[in-house]
C-alpha cells in the first residue's frame, strides 16, 4: 500500500514524499483510514512506528474539506512538552502546502509568545494539560468548535495524574467531536477511560502489548552498584556507541552521573523535570548537533525525544515498572533502524529484571565485563517487605536497614494517633522503649 491508497491530499503527499516517507507504516496503514471517516478510534501502538503521522495527517486532511480559518478546530493533548514540541514540528511540516496553522503552548516557558500565536488565529492546538488549563482560565480562548480531540500517551498521562485534567477538558468540547487515543500500552485503566470518553470506536494494535520494536538488541550486564559507572564508561568509549540516552531513576542521579562521565573525559549533558525549559532545549540542541553524544535523562524524557538514529539507550537503573522499561528503549531502532539496548542490573534489581522478563516472555542476553558479578537469576525474599508476628508485642515490620521496629513506633512516625496505654517496656530484640505517659513521648535507643 502507499500514501496515495489512502486517498490523502496531493498536498499533503508531496509533504509526505518531501519529509523521505516512500510507504505507510503499520499503524498509518490501519489508523489514517478510520480517522479520514470521522470514527473515534483507540490505538496501541509502541513509540517509533510513525503514530504521529498516523493522526496528524488525516485531521489535516478533513480539516480542509470543512475550514473554518482562525478557529481551532483540533486538539493534540501531550503529556510533556518535548513530545508537544515534537508534535507540533511535524504538523507544521506536514502542512507546509495547505494553508493550516498550528500553535503549541506548555508550561516551564513564557506564555506570551504561545498567547500571540494563539491570536493571530490557529486550526490546530497542540497542549499539554496543565498549560491549556491555565490559559482557559484566562478567557484566552475556548474549545466550542472542536471536531477532533487527540489524546496521545494515554498511559502516561493516567500515570502522570493528568485524569482528572482530562475528564475537565472533555468537559469543555462540544459533544459531537471525534476522539483519537494512542498509547504506548492497554492497561485496564485506559480501557476504562476509552470506554468513557470514546462512542463505538475502531481499535487499532500493530504490536503486541508492551512489546520494544524488533529491531532493537536487548542484553543485561550484571554488575555490583558501586561498578555501575565504571561498566557504563567503558561501553560508552567503545566505538560502535556513536550516540546514547542514559537513563536514571532520580533527577540527582541524572545530574551526578553526567558530571562523572565528565571527568571520564565523555562529554555528556543532563535533561530532566526540574531543568528549566530553555537549559532542556540547549541540552537537546548539543546533543543532536552532536557537540555532545551522551545525554543521562530520567523517564520524564523517556518518551517526548524524538532523536534521529539513536544508536543505543543505557538503563543506568533498573525502572521499577516493566512498561518504563520499554518506553525507555523505545527511544533507539525507530522507524526500521537498528538499535541496541544494554541494562545494568545489581543484585537488588533482581527482581525488577525479573519483571521485564515476564514481560517479554524471554531471559535478555547477558554479556560479561570485567566488574561482572555471577547472578542467580531467582527473584530474593528480600525484595518484598516482609511482616510478622513476634511474642506479644505485637507486629513488626523489617526495614532496609536491617533493623526492626514495633508498629507503634511506625505510627508515631507517620504523625498517626497511636495506642499510648500499652504497657510494654521492651521488646524481643532487645530494644527498650520507655513510656512516660505524662509527657506522651518515647525514649528509645535506636534512631530513625
Amino acid at each position: 500500500m502507499t500514501f496515495k491508497d489512502l486517498k490523502l491530499r496531493g498536498e499533503l503527499l508531496r509533504a509526505i514524499k518531501k519529509e523521505g516517507y516512500t510507504e505507510p507504516s503499520p499503524i498509518q496503514e490501519k489508523a489514517i483510514p478510520e480517522i479520514l471517516e470521522n470514527r473515534d478510534l483507540i490505538a496501541c501502538a509502541q513509540t517509533g512506528t510513525g503514530k504521529t503521522a498516523a493522526f496528524a495527517l488525516p485531521i489535516l486532511n478533513n480539516l480542509m474539506i470543512d475550514r473554518k480559518p482562525k478557529t481551532i478546530q483540533a486538539l493534540v493533548l501531550t503529556p510533556t512538552r518535548e513530545l508537544a514540541i515534537q508534535i507540533f514540528n511535524n504538523f507544521k511540516n506536514y502542512s507546509r502546502y495547505i494553508p493550516l496553522r498550528t500553535a503549541c503552548i506548555y508550561g516551564g516557558a513564557k506564555q506570551g509568545p504561545q498567547v500571540a500565536a494563539i491570536e493571530r488565529g490557529v486550526e490546530i492546538l497542540v497542549a499539554t494539560p496543565g498549560r491549556l488549563m491555565d490559559l482557559m482560565r484566562q478567557g484566552i480562548f475556548t474549545l466550542e468548535h472542536i471536531t477532533t480531540f487527540v489524546l496521545d500517551e494515554a498511559d502516561q498521562m493516567l500515570d502522570m495524574g493528568f485524569i482528572s485534567d482530562i475528564r475537565k477538558i472533555v468537559s469543555y468540547i462540544t459533544k459531537e467531536h471525534q476522539t483519537v487515543m494512542f498509547s504506548a500500552t492497554m492497561p485496564s485503566k485506559i480501557e476504562e477511560l476509552a470506554r468513557e470518553l470514546l462512542t463505538s470506536p475502531a481499535t487499532v494494535k500493530v504490536a503486541p502489548q508492551s512489546t520494544p520494536a524488533e529491531t532493537v538488541e536487548q542484553s543485561i550486564c550484571f554488575t555490583k552498584k558501586e561498578d555501575k559507572n565504571l561498566v557504563l564508561s567503558q561501553m560508552l568509549k567503545e566505538e560502535n556507541v556513536k550516540n546514547a540516552i542514559v537513563f536514571t531513576r532520580t533527577k540527582h542521579g541524572a545530574d551526578r552521573l553526567a558530571k562523572d562521565l565528565e571527568k571520564e573525559e565523555i562529554p555528556a549533558v543532563s535533561i530532566h523535570g526540574d531543568k528549566s525549559q530553555g537549559q532542556r532545549q540547549q541540552a537537546l540542541r548539543s546533543f543532536k548537533s552532536g557537540r555532545v553524544n551522551v545525554m543521562v535523562a530520567t523517564d520524564v524524557a523517556a518518551r517526548g525525544l524524538d532523536i534521529p538514529a539513536l544508536s543505543h539507550v543505557f538503563n543506568y537503573d533498573i525502572p521499577e515498572e516493566s512498561e518504563i522499561y520499554i518506553h525507555r528503549i523505545g527511544r533507539t531502532g525507530r522507524a526500521g533502524a537498528t538499535g541496541e539496548a544494554i541494562s545494568l542490573c545489581s543484585p537488588d534489581e533482581i527482581g525488577r529484571l525479573l519483571d521485564i522478563e515476564k514481560l517479554l516472555n524471554r531471559e535478555l542476553k547477558e554479556i560479561e565485563t570485567q566488574w561482572s558479578v555471577k547472578v542467580d537469576r531467582v527473584r530474593p525474599r528480600s525484595s518484598r517487605r516482609n511482616y510478622g508476628n513476634y511474642g506479644n508485642y505485637g507486629k513488626y515490620q523489617r526495614y532496609r536497614s536491617g533493623e526492626v521496629y514495633c508498629q507503634e513506633d511506625m505510627r508515631r512516625r507517620d504523625n498517626r494517633k497511636w495506642n499510648r496505654n500499652s504497657d510494654h517496656t521492651e521488646n524481643q530484640q532487645g530494644q527498650r522503649f520507655e513510656y512516660v505517659r505524662r509527657r506522651r513521648t518515647v525514649k528509645k535507643e535506636v534512631k530513625l
